[in-house]
């Protein structure tokens, strides 16, 4: 038992290794380990219960993930693009794929449509991953690509809602149609409201007891509950995840919320991955080879040219939109999940072999997509491409990113962010306060609930290199302030950080650890104080300004003597 532990963990590593150099999504390595491992590799291990169990939670996680990034807000500021762009994609997609399986399979009129809309489908993480290394989110490019993948998450509402239609023979297709639309627009509607009237109230209660791991198991029974009223009512539980994820959207602490999950998600995702892999059945898959080459080959090409040519009507330029159809031309883990959660129920609209042969196109082209984009790049620089103009830098994406994060939001906190504020400056303060978050919220600040020591969290708050231009560290804990620099510096090494202290020893403390300027507020204040007295008594202000600028010069070295003589 131990010893397959070992080897099974040994293989992922290797795995994950050799494809992060290939810039390969390294959830695949998790599948191909299950395959080394399963009854046609190594044969450590059977698809057993316990496997499909843990495999079952990954997908709930995953789909958790995905609600989380469908933001009300969000989706208003880009609706144009999101059902505009994303809605003409899907759509052409599986318009061009229709009648090539149609003509191919014995498949019905319904399963065809199900499997175009889920090969329609893209890889959102290994998209997001690919735009991030590019530095490509903040521009034209990265937006339109994002907007693509957004519409694809909201799809999956519907899609999974007709999964048990398939279980049975017998329905009314226009009666179903409209009962999924009807369900999916009623669960919008209601995670707007059980979000913002119900979840965020009970989330600060939560919060105000300052435990993490009631916050953890907050949102775990989150996930659950909904699981479990999805499964009650005959709907997959994968709704339910992904409704939850949905509500914690809703919330100012979907940031912490995003940033305390990803570990389990990358966990539990890895065993369905596992799981995946261990049960697809190779000796099939081998015999198959050329239909599945054939079939990534077509599938890559008919995405890309369809991308390609709605990007093109939609005035997007020819550089950013044959990249926008190359970056998005692979098939995604949305079909995986799809396909499996029907073999798993024993739901073979789809033949079981041939949905194991769709799995396999989908994964070679998750594989093919990366290697695909670094040819490009490197034809691309050496000028053999058609050069074409950079993707240029848009000023509107998504929530707009900030320059300047404010970590502590209280009376400093505050002030500082109604100083940017007064200067169209984009900021977003962070804190741990609950209280003072909400307050801040109602009060129109752009404040989220969050650990500022965590380096996930200041990441999805909006700190990163090159894009933040300052770091505000507004803390009156000096341990967690020294601990938030410290971070910082992890995330983005070369931010400016500009830092507040109570004393001069935790200011010079502070100043080692990486801030740019630490102010002392006691001095600072009594500085204050003393310019006064010193303009009401006839002197001119640039005596003071001199005055001041000398005693505060070498870190305040003038004044450490006579505060260290006065300890």
């Amino acid at each position: 038992m131990n010893s397959s532990i070992l080897i099974i963990l040994g293989i992922a590593f290797a795995l994950v290794y050799l494809l992060r150099v290939a810039r390969v999504g390294t959830l695949i390595a998790f599948l191909f380990a299950g395959i080394a491992t399963g009854p046609y590799g190594l044969g450590l291990w059977e698809l057993t219960e316990t496997w499909s169990f843990l495999g079952e939670l990954g997908i709930i996680f995953l789909w958790f993930s995905m609600g989380l990034e469908l933001n009300t807000r969000r989706l208003w500021q880009m609706r144009s693009t999101i059902f505009g762009f994303g809605a003409a994609q899907v759509l052409v997609v599986a318009s061009m794929l229709f009648p090539i399986l149609y003509g191919l399979t014995p498949w019905g009129v319904l399963p065809v449509a199900m499997a175009c809309l889920l090969l329609s489908m893209s890889s959102s993480s290994n998209d997001l991953d690919m735009l991030a290394e590019r530095n490509e989110l903040q521009t034209s490019l990265g937006r339109q690509s994002f907007s693509i993948l957004l519409f694809q998450d909201l799809l999956a509402i519907p899609l999974i809602a007709m999964v048990p239609i398939f279980a049975g023979r017998n329905f009314n297709l226009g009666a179903e149609v409209i009962d999924i639309f009807v369900m999916s627009v009623g669960l919008i509607i209601g995670v707007m409201v059980i979000g913002r009237l119900v979840l965020q109230p009970l989330m600060q209660h939560i919060l105000r007891l300052k435990s993490r791991e009631a916050f953890l198991i907050a949102i775990f029974l989150n996930i659950i509950l909904w699981v479990v009223v999805m499964e009650f009512i005959g709907l997959p539980p994968a709704i339910g995840a992904f409704l939850g994820g949905m509500l914690m959207s809703e919330t100012l602490y979907r940031h912490q919320v995003r940033s305390d999950i990803a570990p389990y998600r990358i966990l539990f995702l890895s065993f369905f991955f596992i799981a995946l892999g261990m049960g697809l059945d190779i000796p099939m898959l081998a015999n198959n080879w050329w239909v599945i080459i054939l079939g990534t080959v077509a599938l890559i090409s008919i995405k890309f040219f369809a991308i390609y040519i709605v990007a093109r009507v939609r005035k997007v330029q020819n550089r950013e939109a044959f990249l926008i159809a190359l970056i998005l031309a692979q098939g995604g883990e949305f079909g995986l999940l799809i396909l499996q959660m029907m073999k798993q129920n024993g739901i073979e609209a789809i033949p079981f072999a041939h949905s194991e042969i769709l799995m396999a196109v989908i994964i070679m082209s998750m594989i093919l997509s990366p290697i695909l984009i670094a040819v490009y790049d490197r034809l691309y620089e050496s000028g053999r491409l058609v050069s074409g103009t950079r993707a240029r830098k848009v000023n509107i994406y998504i929530d707009q990113k900030p320059e300047v994060i404010i970590c502590g939001f209280g009376r400093v906190g505050q002030t500082i962010a109604k100083m940017m504020e007064s200067q169209n400056i984009p900021y977003a303060a962070i804190d741990m306060n609950v209280d003072a978050v909400v307050r801040g919220r109602n009060e129109g600040f752009n404040v989220f609930y969050g650990d500022s020591t965590k380096a996930a969290v200041l990441s999805e708050i909006g700190l990163a290199p090159r894009r933040t231009r300052a770091v505000v560290v507004a803390l009156d804990n000096a341990y967690i302030a020294k601990s938030t620099i410290r971070t910082i510096k992890q995330v983005a090494k070369g931010v400016r950080i500009f830092a507040r202290a109570r004393t001069l020893e935790e200011a010079s403390i502070m100043q080692k650890e990486g801030a740019k300027l630490a102010l002392p507020e006691t001095i600072e204040s009594s500085f204050m104080l003393g310019e006064q007295v010193l303009s009401n008594l006839g002197i001119k202000q640039d005596k003071i300004d001199i005055l001041l600028s000398r005693m505060r010069g070498d870190n305040y070295a003038t004044l450490s003597g006579i505060l260290d003589r006065n300890k």
